[in-house]
């Protein structure tokens, strides 16, 4: 058996128990698991401290020096071991309350010993309880560390995320960290290398023998700074490879339905209905969509764009690109409301002209469902707008040329692939996204798609004014309401529904609304939260969207809601419980009318400090994209709304795409060289990469060539 496939058990200080646990708690079940189970952090070992430098408030410290004596206090449940520990500058005891016959068995009076732990002071004393304790190697010297690879020697220390019950084991960090230097031990000879040798002296990287060796037990900094540059250049070259290799697949084996000309429809309405001028940014991607859809091979195409940026124009530009070539577009919204805010849309765009809209959602039921797939089937549907429910089988359509899928996050992989179905030749493919995504993470979640960004606002809209207050301070917001509705213009108030604190955010969502209702008793007040049922939320939305009620008191159901142009305030309670991304598409709702708009983020005065940036990175840009490269430094990429339905078949173990941006971008480099020098896949030079893709492709879905 390979060495990598080995099963764990067989480590020395593991057996069956242990190895079950390890495959519970982290799903480490062979060799090569546990190699490729890399540590979180280093502590650092090379400095030793004196004992009269040590105080209360260090995460821990490294001292040496002799036990000068030991005793027992205590009976029974509270006895206790403590060992008076010194290095001629002071005094430490050492406490153990567990394991103090182990402890009594293995230290010496007078012997010279390394201590580390985290110090408490207790009584005017120091303390470190259940230190580690190592004999100095020989030759040791304070002043110059020796740097060796011992896992108890003077040098960088792993530590390795565990879980409660491992710890209750006894499979702590330390525990983790041992089992691991046992196998790098009887490793006594080199790993086998994952990347080409071309590829390795190219972007100067070292081996992976001394890469997976020096992230377990680094000599020094700069030799495990180099061993996670190249296991992380390495991660993130096999992703790009991956999405590369389905994204040329993909254009080799799918062709797309040629739409060869731009006639009636499209310059009808370019030339007689168009709203407003073009941005430059829209007339690009329309030019970047056009070229796709007439080159005989199948769109796959995302369309970023800020809320507001005009993508729905663009998308209806394209639907009748495919209305002059003589097939249907379908049109995906996540919810109801979305999609029926699309059809009234579309049909005020494009006014009396012969272009059929239709909708098609849970709620179309009965004779008008019918004669809605009926019209699909005969092609007298030009466009459908839709939820989930057109994917349903029994919806036929005659010919159908485009999928626009929008937010298209909140869709599963399987569910858009059932619309490949829909037609013999695979419609071209548009993903409209109204959350910008930063560019490492778009290279990585969406890599086999080509990205156009809509990056100008129509002209005429006025950028946001967000400030932050305090909801101590309810006066000059209160004023605020008052100044907006005699103005005529209407305002959003949104609370936090968080399901954890489900029953709280509820009743602080209906005390705000009460609230509201008293200290406006002129204005009429709505009320909106995702446990109504749809029938009533409906209700109060299109109240709310028709004028008829002034102030809207909401959850975040009005993140993708109604477009209300006259709606020029969103006040966001509680501001401190929402993301960076969250907050920015909630402020979206408003500044889509030719007035001034404000967002007020209203917080307690007591807030963590990542809070504080992130409620001014919100006070600063209006700028969608760069508070998305924001959030992803704050959070990361696996809390990113999305990330976790994008079809990211894939775990990073080491990269982190906040951080890593320089190295994915090498990496793509030398996947796109990869891909482009050797096609067939038959060049000996890159023999290990090619199988090293085929271990991959055992576990991996073909998501890449689904959308």
């Amino acid at each position: 058996m390979n060495f990598w496939q080995q099963d764990i058990k067989y480590l020395t200080g593991v057996g069956p128990s242990r190895a079950s646990l390890l495959e519970k708690e982290l799903g480490i079940k062979t060799l090569g698991d546990l190699l490729t189970y890399f540590p979180y952090k280093y502590v650092d070992r090379t400095h030793i401290i004196k004992i009269h430098d040590i105080d209360g408030n260090m995460p821990y410290v490294q001292i040496k020096g002799e036990i000068l004596s030991i005793e027992s206090v205590g009976e029974g449940r509270s006895k206790r071991l403590i060992a008076h520990f010194s290095d001629g500058t002071g005094v430490v005891d050492l406490v153990w309350f567990q394991g103090l016959k182990y402890a009594l068995n293995n230290i010496d009076l007078h012997k010279q010993y390394i201590i580390f732990g985290t110090p408490k002071v207790f009584g005017g004393r120091i303390n470190i309880a259940h230190p580690e304790i190592s004999e100095p190697k020989p030759n040791f010297n304070v002043d110059e560390p020796s740097g060796t690879n011992g896992l108890l020697s003077l040098s960088l220390v792993p530590s390795y995320n565990t879980t409660e019950k491992m710890k209750n084991s006894g499979l702590n960090s330390s525990a983790v960290g041992k089992l691991t230097a046992n196998l790098l031990s009887m490793l006594n000879y080199p790993l086998s290398e994952t990347l080409p040798d071309y590829i390795i002296d190219k972007y100067h990287l070292i081996s992976y023998d001394e890469a997976i060796r020096n992230i377990h037990y680094p000599k020094n900094a700069i030799i495990l700074r180099k061993a996670q540059e190249r296991l992380k250049f390495e991660e993130l070259f096999y992703v790009q490879v991956n999405i590369l290799r389905y994204a040329r697949d993909r254009i080799l084996k799918y062709r797309g339905i040629m739409f060869s000309r731009v006639g009636d429809a499209f310059y009808d309405f370019y030339h007689n209905h168009l709203p407003f001028e073009l941005t430059g940014a829209q007339k690009r991607v329309v030019r970047e969509i056009r070229q796709d859809m007439g080159s005989g091979k199948q769109m796959n195409r995302l369309l970023q764009g800020d809320v507001g940026s005009g993508k729905t124009l663009v998308a209806l530009l394209c639907a009748l690109i495919a209305k002059d070539n003589n097939c249907q577009t379908c049109v995906m919204a996540p919810t109801e409301i979305l999609a029926e805010q699309h059809l009234h849309t579309l049909r005020e765009f494009v006014g009396d002209m012969p272009i059929k809209i239709e909708l098609l959602t849970g709620s179309v039921k009965g004779k008008k469902r019918n004669q809605v797939l009926s019209g699909l089937i005969t092609g007298e549907i030009d466009i459908l707008v839709g939820t989930h429910a057109v994917i349903e089988d029994n919806v036929i359509f005659n010919r159908l040329g485009l999928v626009i899928i929008d937010e298209q996050h909140r869709f599963g992989v399987a569910q858009r692939a059932k619309l490949w179905q829909k037609n013999p030749t695979p419609p071209h493919v548009l993903v409209m996204t109204a959350t910008p995504i930063p560019r490492t993470l778009a290279m990585t979640l969406y890599g086999d798609l080509d990205v156009s960004v809509i990056d100008e606002l129509p002209p005429g809209r006025k950028p946001i004014e967000t400030v932050h207050m305090y909801d101590a301070n309810r006066s000059p917001i209160n004023n605020l309401i008052r100044r907006e509705i005699e103005k005529g213009q209407q305002i959003y108030i949104v609370y936090p529904l968080i399901q954890e604190s489900e029953k709280m955010d509820l009743k602080n969502l209906e005390d705000g609304f009460l609230q509201i209702q008293s200290d406006f008793p002129q204005y009429h007040v709505s009320k909106v939260h995702g446990k109504m049922k749809p029938a009533e939320k409906d209700v109060e939305m299109l109240k709310f969207a028709s004028g008829e009620t002034q102030i809207l008191v909401s959850t975040t159901v009005i993140e993708v809601g109604v477009n209300v142009p006259n709606a020029s305030v969103m006040i966001i309670e509680n501001a401190e419980r929402f993301g960076l991304s969250q907050l920015h598409q909630l402020r979206g709702r408003v500044g889509r009318g030719a007035e001034q708009s404000f967002c007020v983020l209203i917080t307690g005065f007591n807030i963590a400090s990542e809070t504080a940036k992130r409620i001014q990175i919100m006070v600063d840009s209006n700028d969608g994209f760069e508070i998305a490269e924001q959030d992803l430094k704050l959070r990361g990429p696996g809390d990113l709304e999305g990330t976790q339905q994008s079809g990211m078949a894939f775990d990073l173990k080491i990269a982190n795409l906040a951080r890593d941006g320089q190295i994915l971008q090498l990496a793509r480099e030398a996947a796109t060289l990869v891909i482009n020098n050797d096609p067939d896949e038959h060049s000996p030079e890159n023999e290990i990469v090619w199988r090293r893709m085929k271990e991959i492709r055992k576990n991996n879905i073909n998501w890449g060539s689904i959308s």
